[in-house]
């Protein structure tokens, strides 16, 4: 049942923090598109992973902050590290390497409702459960994206059906990472320290995967500069960085706004489409930009009880 009770909402700065978020996250689209041209996928999670965790150790040194000893909370950090990366990292760039980016954006768009599915029937939070609201923003937003990506993206959908369905996996995956990283605020662990607590175990786990599956050694052709240098912008930007900001809103903002992320994904990758690149905007990416951004008005609510005291 879709639950009555008022959902949690984010207040001003948590919702540029989602934008910028979104920002950083949308850039792993590009660096991967880069990356699987030269790499096998459990490179590029190995390499994206560990380039986070060596960047967040040395800034929990400079901060004079540690990671905890403690085995619960390194059990968790493995779990949420398998949840939250090393299964949807691969399965995504795994997908990449045979569907378009364009679907597969879409297809991690699901990321939202996978997550308040999850949380309406794990979390005791009430404020995390399932509204009327919440679940029509979801629906608009989804909406535009796909307006955003083209629905000519939609002609491939079925077409590539393992690949497609790796990238609904790993959306599920990060719906049920969503839920479960609620526990690290009440666990009272900063969010610099679970950001570096989950990469470094996703390092670990990932390592013996590269070795073992990929070999890296056999690889006929090196890695050239622009492959090195998506990596490491995958590793500082979209990982370490964007993790960070991930932890900080899950512990403040709640698991199901922190996954609305994935519907700014596609337009703020436009929006640094144009400012940097001076690309156009089409007509029917800026009508999907405003369809979103009616979900998320729909979503947070506060602008529909405004407008309905005032009928």
């Amino acid at each position: 049942m879709i639950a009555s009770s008022s959902p949690q909402r984010m207040t001003g700065w948590e919702w540029t923090l989602l934008g910028l978020l979104s920002l950083v996250w949308g850039g792993s689209f590009f660096f991967n598109r880069i990356l699987v041209l030269e790499l096998h996928p459990f490179t590029i999670v190995f390499g994206r992973v560990a380039i986070a965790a060596l960047t967040l150790l040395a800034v929990l040194r400079i901060t004079g902050q540690a990671l905890p000893r403690s085995r619960a909370l390194w059990r968790s950090f493995f779990i949420m590290g398998l949840l939250n990366n090393l299964l949807p990292f691969t399965l995504i760039v795994w997908g990449q390497t045979q569907i378009a980016s364009g679907l597969a954006a879409i297809l991690n768009a699901t990321t939202p409702l996978f997550t308040a599915l999850v949380v309406h029937y794990l979390a005791k939070d009430e404020r995390e459960r399932l509204t009327g609201n919440r679940l029509l923003g979801v629906v608009i937003g989804f909406v535009g994206v796909v307006l955003i990506v083209g629905p000519a993206s939609l002609a491939g959908l079925g077409l590539n059906l393992m690949a497609q369905l790796a990238v609904l996996a790993a959306a599920i995956s990060y719906g049920f990472a969503n839920n479960f990283g609620r526990r690290f605020r009440t666990a009272g662990v900063p969010p610099l320290v679970a950001a570096a607590g989950q990469v470094c175990a996703t390092s670990v786990m990932s390592l013996p995967l590269m070795l073992i599956i990929d070999r890296p050694w056999e690889l006929t052709v090196l890695p050239g500069v622009a492959t090195w240098a998506a990596l490491l912008g995958l590793g500082l930007l979209s990982t370490a960085l964007a993790y960070v900001i991930f932890f900080r809103l899950l512990s403040g903002a709640g698991a199901v706004n922190v996954a609305l992320v994935t519907l700014l994904v596609p337009a703020s990758a436009l929006i640094l489409g144009a400012l940097v690149f001076a690309e156009r905007l089409d007509w029917n990416e800026l009508l999907g930009m405003a369809v979103i951004l009616a979900g998320l008005v729909v979503i947070d609510g506060r602008v529909l009880v405004a407008l309905a005291r005032r009928l």
